[in-house]
């Protein structure tokens, strides 16, 4: 009896210890596994802090790139090489939110290139706003010659206008002394008719005088008058165109009438004849044509030749 207790004994001493040893490997099991879980936790939160970090670089830097797309733009630049870069980042950040094999290591280093990228950005920026100000001041300055040339084109026009207009009046005022000076040559040259006597012929030849004569009595005219000598006059036949006009101003035809200009304007005369201009105060005598209608009245008579007037008379119808 006292052996089986003794071996009883020894048997639970071995379960015991081999419980015991079974609990204290499932101990050091269980903290095992717990670090493990720890570990594998701390490595998880650290790579989802590593993840959001990446993600909020590559943010800021795609918010860094849009702006210097709009300030390039601004400034008249090129932005094909910034839009390239920013196609890029975005495919990058696609990529991060299912990278399962994700490296910080790995996106550092984009990050880095990225950086690096917009510092030289920077510096093509201030270099092209250095351009710009250049642009900027000589478009200024060009702006600035403009209005100077502006300015001094409208003085030279206004002096150019003012000169033409002294020019103009200068040659109008010649002018105006030259047809003075020549109007005044033409008239000392003209013929004057003085003296001026109209007497009336009838059918048969036979000339009354006196200035007053019956109708039935005039067939023709006959005009007298003394043409001067002068000494300024061209010694060459002078046409005399003589105009008859009775009480109201009408010119009364003679036969071979017609117009004749006289300063300007057209005038009608009665009848003309051409005399030789013998330049010592010789006598003319001039003669209508038949068939004129005499009617009771006074009747004047005008002289003129080479366009101006150079005599008158007059006689009446009884």
């Amino acid at each position: 009896m006292e052996t089986t207790q003794s071996n009883n004994n020894g048997l639970l001493k071995v379960i015991i210890g081999v419980m015991a040893g079974v609990l204290a490997l499932l101990g050091y099991l269980f903290m095992g596994a717990r670090n493990e879980t720890l570990e594998l936790q701390k490595s998880l939160t650290s790579k989802v802090e590593q993840l959001s970090s990446t993600q909020i670089k590559l943010d800021s830097i795609s918010k860094s790139l849009d702006e210097k797309i709009l300030e390039v733009q601004s400034l008249g630049g090129n932005v094909a090489e910034l839009e390239a870069v920013k196609a890029q980042l975005e495919n990058d950040k696609k990529k991060l939110k299912t990278d399962l094999s994700f490296s910080v290591q790995k996106y550092e280093s984009k990050i880095k290139d990225y950086e690096s990228f917009l510092v030289a950005k920077d510096d093509d920026i201030r270099k092209l706003k250095e351009e710009n100000g250049m642009l900027v001041a000589k478009t200024q300055t060009l702006e600035t010659e403009k209005q100077q040339v502006i300015v001094e084109n409208a003085a030279l026009k206004t002096e150019k206008e003012e000169l033409s207009t002294t020019l103009t009046k200068t040659v109008d005022d010649f002018t105006t002394k030259n047809n003075d000076l020549k109007r005044q040559v033409t008239l000392a040259s003209a013929m004057k008719a003085i003296n001026v006597q109209v007497t009336a012929l009838s059918s048969k030849g036979k000339e009354r005088d006196g200035g007053a004569y019956k109708a039935s009595r005039i067939d023709q005219l006959k005009v007298s008058f003394i043409m001067p000598s002068n000494p300024i006059a061209a010694q060459n036949n002078k046409d005399i165109y003589v105009r008859v006009l009775d009480a109201n101003g009408a010119v009364v035809e003679n036969g071979n009438g017609g117009i004749v200009q006289v300063d300007g304007k057209e005038i009608g005369y009665s009848f003309k004849q051409s005399v030789p201009f013998e330049n010592n105060d010789q006598r003319v005598d001039l003669v209508s044509g038949k068939g004129a209608n005499y009617t009771k009245g006074k009747y004047s008579v005008e002289l003129y030749s080479e366009g101006f007037k150079i005599g008158k008379g007059a006689f009446e119808v009884k």
